[in-house]
């Protein structure tokens, strides 16, 4: 099955993970060959390095070769547009990112807006600006916790973003807050995500879903089982949602990816499996006679 057949966009954090090495790219891949392996598995992939730094035009490039033309790129706007001062004034700034990206073309929808904290109610003609002026398709998280109190400020962020047919980003990190590991991975993670409640919106054809994962699987199943069925009612409805996996330090996103996708069969009769990469056959160790 190609992952293009799926209703859905399905994927995790990042495809460079070295540790998936462990169960699902073959041992002996090179990390060169990371991109084209994940896409034969998933259909999608958050850009989260993009944040963080603009990639070259020559790595834009090679994505282009890796990347199927039904693959999913959800970029996300360098953080000097988003965190730094009026996002009227960031807009040039935007558009030159979307230009960096154009030879990924449909690939990259939407891009993200990842907000601050402080970006909060009295910002938001910033924000219709912004959107209204940008040209690209995008999508939005806010962290700012006036948005998540069920009250005017909400209502008003909600409007503005589906009367421009623009997602609200659902971060759901209750997996991950239930987890009282000490380990530095855990503690990391649980210091940058924010402690917000999740909003499950669809204002468009393509709900957006981030789900961050306790690092041990099975604690995640009561936390996956409104998720299989929400994803599900909205496949049924005839959108396309995007659902983002990760784990405290993405070791094991890949395989929540799949577990995710597992329960989701089983919701959906006739819903194909994943794709399984080849896996280098295991060498016998022979004893000395």
């Amino acid at each position: 099955m190609n992952p293009s057949h799926l209703p859905y966009f399905l994927g995790c954090p990042s495809w460079s993970e070295s540790a998936w090495r462990d169960y699902l790219y073959p041992a002996d891949a090179r990390t060169t060959e990371y991109l084209g392996l994940y896409s034969q598995v998933f259909n999608a992939v958050e850009g989260n390095t993009t944040f963080y730094a603009r990639p070259a035009p020559a790595t834009v490039a090679r994505w282009a070769q890796a990347m199927p033309e039904h693959f999913r790129f959800t970029a996300k706007f360098p953080r000097d547009v988003s965190h730094e001062g009026d996002l009227r004034d960031r807009l040039d700034a935007a558009c030159d990112f979307s230009r960096l990206l154009a030879p990924l073309g449909r690939r990259v929808a939407p891009y993200w807006l990842q907000l601050p904290a402080q970006f909060g109610p009295t910002r938001l003609a910033e924000l219709s600006h912004f959107l209204d002026e940008v040209g690209v398709p995008v999508a939005v998280e806010v962290r700012n916790q006036a948005f998540f109190a069920k009250g005017e400020d909400e209502r008003l962020l909600n409007r503005l973003l589906r009367e421009r047919g623009v997602e609200r980003i659902c971060l759901d990190p209750r997996a991950l807050f239930s987890c009282t590991s000490r380990e530095a991975a855990v503690l990391d993670a649980q210091a940058k995500k924010p402690k917000v409640p999740p909003r499950p919106a669809a204002f468009s054809q393509y709900p957006q879903v981030r789900f961050i994962g306790h690092p041990d699987l099975e604690a995640n199943e009561s936390f996956l089982t409104p998720w299989v069925e929400k994803v599900a009612g909205w496949i049924e409805e005839g959108r396309s949602p995007y659902i983002f996996l990760h784990t405290s330090d993405n070791r094991l996103a890949a395989a929540l990816a799949r577990r995710f996708h597992q329960r989701l069969m089983t919701r959906l009769p006739g819903l194909p499996a994943l794709p399984e990469l080849p896996r280098a056959p295991e060498v016998e160790q022979l004893g000395l006679l």
